[in-house]
């Protein structure tokens, strides 16, 4: 490597922040978003939602939708926290319920 190249620093600045903040989990663990069922939503608001969230197909949305009316939750995406973040944030734009487990 060349002298002059600035060199990478030996730890992950987010890992750092998330220290700072006293959350003691490393971003890149295994996570997964759980959707818990409400008498609010409509089958349909909920299965547009898991799409706009996760992107999966409506095939997969509607399972989904209909584990968590049958269940009273369902784990609708698993993935980094960061994008379980991400996922859970998009589900709660219309107040639904949800929570990231690690």
């Amino acid at each position: 490597m060349n002298d002059k190249m600035e060199q990478m620093p030996d730890t992950n600045p987010l890992i750092e922040q998330n220290e700072i903040a006293g959350i003691d989990v490393d971003i890149n663990e295994p996570a997964k978003v759980i959707l818990f069922n409400d008498e609010v939503h409509t089958f349909e608001e909920v299965i547009f939602q898991i799409i706009k969230a996760t992107g999966c197909a409506q095939t997969k949305a509607e399972a989904l939708t209909w584990e968590v009316h049958h269940d009273g939750k369902a784990v609708v995406f698993q993935g980094e926290v960061v994008k379980c973040m991400r996922v859970s944030s998009v589900l709660e734009e219309i107040e639904l319920s949800t929570q990231i487990e690690v």
